[in-house]
């Protein structure tokens, strides 16, 4: 047991995937010798070598292509992507081949493919830099897609990703990168498990990735006004564990569901719709989502106001509760 960064967990875990598999091989802009952006893979490629920890061309969509070769051959090819918003050149490889294949070879094919993506914002940083495109890849059926919010997640879940014969979206959220955490290399859950934060019995906030803390808060803070808030960490967004889900929601007959992606066609109406579908008869109230807007991801200056904040989550937990809200100002 040790406490690591959420970045150093990950970092450890490509370490432990490298050391116990040779097939596992790692790609991406500027990973060896600077050892990314994040420092994630700071010395893999000193302590590997060049064959297995290697720094490529600025063109996303070729190395998806080459890793894509790689794991036709028998490889597991770890893909970095430098920032979430540039994933877009490599769009085109994902979903309509690398998602393809296995279903294209009627079987014979596997894609053991890991496509890690630094994402969301909190970061101060520049435009292309602070988006949350998870909701593109979720859509694509034939893709895994999962993200972690804590350093026991991130070295658990990357390892798991990179033994899993289909290809995975890993998420990173970014300014979660720092945040620090017991890691116990022994520990593991089924890849896709959702995971219960914090217990509750009033309302249920569904959320992943970089607001898990931020909804943790929101139950603390909660819980000075006697609402006891039931955080449930997805962890998995394609496929989605919905009997942990189902089971929360029917405990507590109230969700709001909360991402920082914006809000149309986002995670949030998914879950909605499919929580209505399966728990509409223990339903008090209908689910609630608190989401970015519905903008490009603004200036630096101005995301404090885009990203889904404490407060914002506990006006949507008054609404499912019918308390007085900044919406309907109504008092049941």
């Amino acid at each position: 047991m040790s406490e690591l960064t959420l970045s150093k967990a990950l970092g450890s875990g490509l370490r432990r995937a490298l050391a116990d598999d040779d097939r596992v091989v790692l790609m991406g802009e500027d990973i060896g010798t600077l050892g990314g952006v994040f420092r994630v893979t700071d010395g893999l490629q000193a302590e590997f070598g060049t064959d297995r920890v290697m720094d490529m061309p600025l063109a996303e969509s070729g190395i998806i292509g080459m890793a894509v070769g790689l794991a036709f051959r028998g490889f597991r090819p770890v893909v970095e992507i430098q920032f979430d918003g540039f994933i877009y050149p490599g769009f085109d490889q994902i979903v309509a081949q690398v998602a393809k294949l296995h279903a294209r070879t009627g079987g014979k094919v596997r894609m053991p493919l890991t496509i890690r993506v630094p994402y969301g914002g909190g970061i101060g940083a520049v435009e292309h830099h602070s988006e949350s495109p998870e909701a593109y890849f979720a859509h694509t059926a034939g893709l895994r897609v999962v993200t972690c919010a804590t350093p026991q997640d991130a070295h658990t879940m990357i390892r798991q990703a990179i033994a899993c014969d289909d290809p995975v979206l890993f998420f990173e959220p970014k300014r979660r990168y720092w945040t620090k955490g017991e890691v116990d290399e022994g520990y593991d859950f089924p890849l896709g498990k959702a995971r219960v934060a914090r217990e509750g019995t009033d309302v249920t906030l569904l959320t992943y990735g970089p607001l898990v803390p931020t909804a943790l808060d929101a139950a603390v803070a909660a819980s000075d006004e006697g609402i006891s808030i039931e955080v449930v960490d997805l962890r998995s967004l394609s496929p989605v564990d919905y009997e942990t889900v189902e089971a929360s929601v029917r405990k507590t007959g109230r969700v709001v569901i909360t991402h920082e992606a914006a809000e149309f066609g986002g995670m949030g109406a998914e879950l909605a719709a499919a929580i209505t579908d399966r728990c509409f008869f223990h339903l008090e109230a209908a689910p609630e989502r608190v989401a970015g807007f519905d903008i490009p991801y603004p200036p630096a200056r101005l995301e404090e106001h885009f990203l889904p904040d404490l407060d914002r989550m506990l006006d949507a937990v008054d609404r499912v509760l019918g308390r007085t809200n900044s919406l309907t100002g109504w008092t049941a």
